[in-house]
């Protein structure tokens, strides 16, 4: 269960499902770059109080490396200086890219179409959640290939190319899917495996808060909304992440799309709280129409 010789950067890992992933890769004993635009000096559009720093310090806890750099990933500039920054310190080396650029949720206008919907926020959610990604992979995939290996994780909502209840929302994880497909055919010739991830229904620090409770009493959200007993934690990405990348047999999945229910039934890992959610029996049951 060691890899400490593994550089991973985790793109968008100040909170929620980035942070868990990085430190499971510090469990692991990775060395991981931690990204995002949230420091203890500036705070980002999310106005939200966790920090890259603090990401980086439980990665080291964890057992591994945590190493905080602040980047905004629609912006080519500083993408580009965070890879050259690798590059110099790694000696050109990059075993994994997370990329979990997000910060869409205030940008999404449930209920609207195309045309009540927001244009600047509509593209400004595909800017952070499709063209930052590009750019990330851009600029990290020759590292890679240099090395003839890596593994690129797209992280998305869902499975399937099926409208997820706004336009723009949809189009930008339908797109984080088909990125991890193409960049497969592209790169498997180069030994790199690209593949998307999809946590079920996250229980992140912002939906907790939404929902009034904590990670000790979560169960309590279900009175607001039923769907949310099958919620999981941000752990449970983690783990999902962790396993794949522990995996030498990883590159069977080249191209798929990949959830973390589908990967605790291959490896058998379970949540923080020692269940096993599994967002896509419960949805089938309970929640498609």
């Amino acid at each position: 269960m060691d890899i400490t010789n593994k550089v991973a950067v985790v793109a968008g890992a100040t909170r929620g499902a980035g942070r868990a992933m990085a430190v499971k890769l510090g469990e692991t004993g990775a060395v991981v770059y931690v990204t995002g635009r949230t420091t203890r000096e500036e705070q980002s559009p999310m106005e939200r109080k966790e920090t890259i720093e603090e990401s980086a310090e439980l990665v080291t806890k964890a057992g591994g490396t945590g190493i905080p750099v602040k980047v905004d990933h629609t912006k080519e500039e500083e993408v580009q200086r965070l890879f050259h920054k690798i590059e110099e310190e790694q000696g050109g080396k990059l075993d994994i890219l997370v990329n979990d650029i997000w910060g869409g949720d205030p940008l999404t206008e449930w209920g609207r179409d195309i045309a009540e919907h927001s244009l600047t926020k509509g593209l400004q959610l595909l800017n952070q959640a499709v063209q930052a990604h590009i750019i990330t992979a851009h600029y990290a995939v020759p590292l890679m290939k240099k090395n003839r290996s890596g593994l690129i994780v797209e992280i998305t909502d869902g499975t399937d190319d099926k409208y997820r209840g706004s336009f723009y929302y949809s189009l930008a994880k339908i797109s984080n899917i088909h990125m991890a497909s193409a960049m497969a055919e592209d790169l498997k010739a180069f030994g790199i495996t690209a593949v998307s991830l999809t946590p079920g229904f996250l229980r992140s620090e912002a939906m907790l808060e939404h929902f009034g409770v904590t990670e000790e009493n979560w169960k309590e959200g279900a009175e607001v909304d039923p769907h949310f007993i099958a919620s999981e934690s941000p752990a449970y990405i983690g783990e999902a992440l962790k396993h794949l990348v522990l995996d030498p047999d990883a590159a069977r999945f080249n191209g798929q799309a990949l959830s973390t229910w589908g990967l605790s039934d291959i490896y058998g890992f379970k949540d923080a709280d020692g269940t096993q959610p599994h967002w896509g029996r419960y949805f089938e049951k309970y929640v498609k129409e």
